[in-house]
């Protein structure tokens, strides 16, 4: 097993960059969510049409709404084109009978060509009470940005926790010969291109300030890690080194980002600074370590070793093997890959091999407990929400790549695909302060 272990770390990129040459798919259409297991109980809320919303290319109303249903929280009371007055006082009788906790009005007002004000307010409907809302100005090409910031205003207000609507996916498509590392908001619509290759590109990272990502690309037919300006396009080359420069990964304050190299030989984990520069390894070993993620604090680094047979999951300083030797986190499988931590340092996402198949799991890193997310066999590529509360990843259904994230507790599913693309390599960005 020793032996299959290190065959499949040292072809790992190989064969990733084979499985993506494999799969020829025409131009992407417009991502589908299909959202399965929300749970018994929902939060029930009413989110009206805004009052002349009509005058927007986008609807508001529809996009909070969908939002809402994705986050496994809520149940749409009203789902038609009534509006209701954003003026005054709601009749929290009449709503209540209506089945409604909470009440979601707004209007818009047109200030100019293609610029509107949206007003927007939250009533609590139980409590009897305002939540207040939000002003906004927005033009017609922000719209969903707009839409997005009030159904995270909403979860705050309701809920108490932040809301990740606003935040970022990047995720790679393959269309043809041509591969697309692209970018979208969080429910993977308003694609934007990132990178065009006619080469293989893996592994994106988001920066913790969500402005850069870090990935790998095959151009050069080899793999080189480069990190990506992506309000200006500008990128550079982080680690071009002899061999495989691979898994690129964010530490929490940005300047340091840990690696995978084979320059030396066999694959080892090294620290680079952001610039390039510094670079440093960290692990010492004669096997193959690989897959750094930095902890939510920065003080440890957790990476995928087949020191001890077959891939399992460590922890070292963030200083490397000579300040601490590395510890053994997994134990419940005996082929563990692809280590992600959760925001809160609190979970341990990763991808255990059962009999040939690959299955998204979760350890609370505090009990040892964990536990299958998924019933599927083809998982990979976890990444969690900036909240902590979700773990996208990449999976087959009916024979092809598509996108799926699941809550941490595994009660609600999405399953988010381009009709007739391949979907794959997503990461989840993290909150845009």
């Amino acid at each position: 097993m020793l032996q299959v272990a290190k065959q499949y770390f040292s072809f790992a990129f190989i064969l990733v960059a084979l499985s993506l040459f494999s799969l020829a798919t025409p131009a992407a259409a417009q991502m589908n969510i299909e959202i399965t297991g929300v749970g018994q109980s929902l939060y029930p809320i009413a989110v009206m049409r805004f009052k002349d919303e009509n005058k927007l290319p986008t609807s508001i109303s529809d996009i909070i709404r969908q939002d809402l249903a994705r986050s496994g929280y809520f149940k749409n009371t009203e789902n038609g084109n009534a509006s209701e007055s954003d003026e005054g006082t709601p009749n929290y009788k009449s709503w209540a009978a209506r089945g409604a906790d909470a009440l979601v009005v707004g209007s818009v007002v047109q200030t100019g060509p293609s610029q509107f004000e949206i007003h927007y307010k939250l009533f609590d409907v139980r409590k009897s009470i305002s939540l207040g809302g939000l002003n906004l100005n927005s033009s017609a090409d922000n719209l969903r940005a707009v839409s997005h910031k009030i159904a995270d205003d909403i979860i705050f207000k309701l809920l108490g926790e932040r809301g990740i609507f606003s935040t970022r996916l990047s995720y790679v498509i393959k269309e043809g010969k041509r591969y697309r590392l692209v970018i979208s908001d969080a429910d993977g619509q308003n694609i934007r291109n990132a990178m065009n290759s006619g080469e293989p590109i893996i592994s994106p990272s988001w920066s913790p300030d969500g402005k850069k990502v870090a990935y790998v690309s095959f151009e050069d037919r080899k793999p080189v890690i480069y990190v990506h300006e992506l309000a200006t396009g500008r990128r550079t080359s982080l680690s071009n080194q002899k061999g495989n420069n691979s898994a690129p990964a964010w530490s929490p304050d940005g300047k340091k980002l840990a690696v995978s190299l084979s320059k030396d030989g066999n694959t080892q984990i090294y620290s680079v600074n952001a610039d390039g520069g510094g670079l440093k390894r960290l692990t010492q070993g004669r096997t193959i370590d690989t897959e750094p993620q930095y902890s939510a604090d920065g003080r440890y680094i957790y990476f995928t070793s087949d020191r001890g047979g077959n891939p399992q999951i460590y922890r070292m300083s963030a200083e490397g093997e000579q300040a601490e030797s590395a510890k053994r986190i997994t134990f419940k499988q005996g082929f563990v890959t692809s280590p992600r931590i959760s925001p809160d340092g609190k979970y341990l996402a990763y991808i255990a091999n059962i009999g040939g198949t690959f299955r998204l799991y979760i350890l609370n890193l505090a009990t040892g407990d964990s536990q299958a997310l998924t019933d599927g066999s083809s998982d990979e590529s976890p990444s969690f929400a900036a909240n902590g509360r979700y773990v996208l990843y990449s999976t087959k259904v009916g024979g092809r790549r598509v996108l799926a994230a699941v809550s941490i507790d595994g009660s609600s599913k999405q399953v988010l695909s381009i009709p007739g693309s391949d979907v794959r390599q997503p990461s989840w960005g993290p909150f845009m302060d």
